[in-house]
């Protein structure tokens, strides 16, 4: 058996950048990095108490330029605009690399991120977006991390960090489980539409012990209102007749409920993510969430799995 690998846009480039050091942005295709950096920059403005106006005097910049920059609408980024915002607001090393990364990401068709390319590999860059919406609609392999026990988190989070020390492996942890406040706080929670393979519920991710407690959260957490848990078993096959991998459709709303930015589908791979936020391919993934939503077992049934294989697993 031949098997071909084909690798889309391993690292986007940008349109061009001027002889004064702008990056200068396309018209179409993803917006998702630019949003981002306003996003990040947005947030390190707010911690440091300073007002958009203060912040564009610091760096001789006008307040509409700043403002732009921080709604992901700014046409032209100049990277020592990047670096003098990250030295005003007090960016560590890390944050400003990723920073100044997303600045020149650029504007591709479909935006892929790869693990320590342009943007290190240690910098988050999908929590920016999760953190932000207001629903996140997927199909998983694995326990997402909103719905992680601490064991089971622990034992991902060392697979993935094998040399890293226990303290910053508990940091890990403690961050993982502060992100499920999104799904878990009284004022408005995110809805997470949530398709589990019934693999996840048989691969023992630490011990069967982990396993028991696990999917017994899962069970309680699927009560929740906001939270949908769905079990896809074995026996529906394959409903697409092609694997998608896990995917993660997010989208964004105001308090009023209203969109005010584009979905974006998160689909990760071992060695980096890929974002979309054109219309044809967030219909693919909605209507392969469909097609498996419809095979897969009802709340109550997926909550009942749950429950029964927690039982196996704790005997």
């Amino acid at each position: 058996m031949t098997i071909i690998h084909i690798r889309l846009q391993r690292h986007p480039k940008v349109v061009g950048t001027s002889s004064n050091g702008e990056v200068v942005m396309g018209d179409t295709g993803s917006t998702v990095p630019r949003r981002q950096l306003g996003r990040y920059l947005r947030e390190l403005r707010q911690q440091s108490g300073m007002t958009i106006a203060e912040v564009a005097r610091r760096i001789e910049r006008g307040a509409t330029t700043l403002q732009r920059l921080e709604t992901g609408q700014a046409d032209r980024i100049r990277l020592w605009d990047i670096e003098a915002l990250c030295r005003v607001l007090g960016a560590g090393e890390t944050e400003a690399a990723a920073l100044k990364g997303l600045a020149q990401q650029g504007n591709a068709k479909s935006w892929w991120h790869e693990y320590g390319d342009l943007i290190p590999a240690n910098f988050d860059v999908y929590m920016g977006l999760e953190s932000a919406a207001a629903s996140l609609t997927s199909f998983q392999e694995l326990v997402p991390g909103l719905a992680q026990v601490p064991e089971y988190a622990r034992v991902l989070i060392k697979s993935v960090h094998p040399g890293e020390p226990d303290s910053e492996i508990t940091r890990r942890i403690e961050l993982r489980m502060h992100r499920q406040v999104l799904i878990t706080r009284r004022a408005q929670p995110a809805n997470l539409d949530v398709i589990l393979d019934e693999s996840v519920l048989h691969r023992v991710i630490g011990n069967r012990k982990i396993m028991a407690a696990q999917l017994r959260y899962l069970a309680d957490l699927s009560t929740r209102p906001n939270i949908t848990i769905r079990v896809l078993p074995y026996s529906a096959g394959i409903p697409l007749g092609d694997l998608t991998g896990p995917f993660t459709i997010l989208d964004f709303r105001d308090a009023a409920r209203e969109p005010f930015e584009p979905t974006v589908v998160y689909v990760e791979s071992y060695t980096g993510a890929m974002y979309f936020d054109d219309h044809e391919n967030i219909d693919r993934y909605r209507t392969a969430h469909e097609a498996m939503r419809r095979v897969a077992l009802d709340e109550r049934q997926s909550r009942d799995r749950l429950r029964q294989v927690s039982k196996e697993h704790a005997q």
